[in-house]
């Protein structure tokens, strides 16, 4: 007859995990000695050592009971079942694996690949990191909203960073964000190529849009500090409203 720290050993498990197996169930006590110890006989290591495999085996506790006690074919059902479990958990802690990869570039957080690049490109032409990092802030707002979409629009939005008045654009902003000394020459030049662009959209007749996230684009631009309200006051005085979605004002410019 063994104790129960026998018994653990013998198993190859802790006395702890048999006392547990005990609270819940799984293995049954045994009858004590005259001094009141506990004394477990084969059929106890028996068992023990079966709970033990199928617990290694990753079978949940609550589940071993009824395998213990079931048929060659329960049996087997009851494995097929446990298997495809571990197998879609195994394929969800891979995926769960490729996006912790991912956020090790420090710009995969909640957006997709297209993007990444395209937040790569915007450093290779010039653009500062907190440039880089507004654009960031923004595409997470449009990913969200339109998450099917994102990979028809990337392709034109890179091809628009091989545009000189775009890179210009961006290289200016850059400059203006790093050097906030209040009135800048720049700041006109930048509302100038955004009042060029919105002028250029409005004269090809593209859509315009109307939905909470380029309102919260907006809004982003905003909060990033009084440098933005400049601007928007500049692009106002060249009769245009907005930043994400420029709308004409209306009557003339201002000085015209």
């Amino acid at each position: 007859m063994l104790t129960i720290g026998q018994l653990a050993a013998y198993a190859g498990v802790t006395v702890r995990a048999v006392r547990h197996y005990h609270q819940i169930g799984l293995l049954p006590e045994p009858e004590r000695d005259a001094s009141g110890y506990r004394r477990y006989g084969a059929r106890a290591v028996v068992s023990l050592i079966k709970i033990r495999s199928l617990a290694h085996a990753g079978v949940p506790l609550s589940q071993i009971g009824h395998m213990l006690e079931a048929d060659a074919s329960t049996f087997a059902e009851a494995v097929h079942r446990i298997d495809s479990h571990l197998r879609e958990e195994i394929e969800r802690l891979e995926t769960s694996r490729k996006q912790i990869a991912r956020l090790a570039a420090g710009d995969s957080l909640a957006l997709p690949p297209e993007v990444t690049s395209y937040l790569d490109r915007l450093r290779e032409i010039g653009a500062s990191e907190r440039i880089v990092e507004g654009e960031r802030d923004g595409w997470i707002l449009v990913a969200a909203r339109w998450p099917d979409h994102i990979g028809e629009v990337m392709p034109g939005k890179l091809a628009q960073l091989d545009d000189p008045q775009i890179v210009r654009l961006y290289r200016v902003l850059s400059e203006l964000l790093e050097n906030d000394t209040g009135d800048d020459p720049r700041l006109g030049e930048a509302a100038d190529i955004l009042a060029a662009m919105a002028e250029q959209a409005y004269a090809s007749g593209e859509p315009a849009y109307d939905d909470l996230a380029f309102d919260l684009v907006d809004a982003l631009l905003l909060e990033a500090g009084p440098r933005s309200e400049r601007m928007l006051d500049a692009m106002r005085e060249r009769g245009w409203a907005g930043w994400t979605r420029p709308e004409r004002l209306a009557g003339p410019p201002a000085g015209s």
